[in-house]
């Protein structure tokens, strides 16, 4: 078979170099797939959230044990200490730890953008849908790096806690049980893109988005 010098320039660039947005408008080797509109993000979780998948499995299933730790604990609770002492745990776990991990959690998000070489990062919010968010502003993204940025903030709260949990005395571990519980559901929103590219694993889809316009672009490879 015969390979011409520029099928060569092109196994090299779309492998070794880093892809830019103008390169996607190459529709001879990508189509695009979709345009989601930030206003649309929660739409776009309910689908995929509901869409049934191993990934999905998995994230109920450790959201239900989460759920199943914090119940042992407060049964456990109710022998040795009465409500009122209870009740600020309770609200610690429900309210106000989760409020506080939020900007950890979209730090944990930087984190692997800035790893695997990410420069124009950026960070919003849309009060009206509830949501934060964490993007590279006309930086193209590949599969892999999407994946890696969803899942650190999950797998590293939930380490952690899961530690805390069992070193911690019995009102805090129920405290961060309750934490925990919710920290995962959480992260419902980074299990719905998991699981877009899991049913679309077989395309390479790449992504890029213009936070200015407040708009995300997929493109499958060709």
């Amino acid at each position: 078979m015969k390979i011409c010098p520029e099928q060569i320039s092109i196994f090299v660039k779309t492998t070794y170099m880093k892809l830019k947005v103008e390169d996607l408008e190459d529709q001879s080797r990508y189509r695009h797939l979709m345009t989601l509109k930030y206003t649309d993000i929660v739409p776009f979780v309910l689908e995929f959230i509901r869409r049934p998948s191993s990934i999905i499995i998995f994230f109920w299933s450790v959201c239900f044990i989460s759920f199943c730790i914090s119940a042992v604990i407060r049964f456990n609770l109710s022998k040795i200490y009465e409500f009122r002492q209870i009740l600020p745990h309770t609200l610690l776990g429900l309210i106000l730890l989760p409020v506080v991990i939020i900007p950890v959690h979209e730090f944990l998000h930087v984190l692997p953008f800035i790893l695997t070489g990410a420069r124009n990062i950026r960070i919003g919010m849309d009060m009206r849908q509830f949501i934060f968010y964490v993007t590279v502003h006309r930086e193209v993204v590949t599969p892999g790096k999407f994946k890696f940025v969803a899942i650190v903030p999950f797998i590293s709260v939930s380490l952690a806690l899961f530690v805390l949990i069992y070193i911690s005395p019995p009102l805090w571990k129920w405290s961060l049980s309750l934490f925990l519980f919710i920290h995962m559901t959480m992260c419902a929103g980074d299990f719905a893109m998991l699981n877009f590219y899991h049913i679309n694993r077989h395309k390479r889809i790449l992504s890029w988005d213009d936070a200015d316009l407040k708009e995300a672009y997929f493109y499958e490879e060709i």
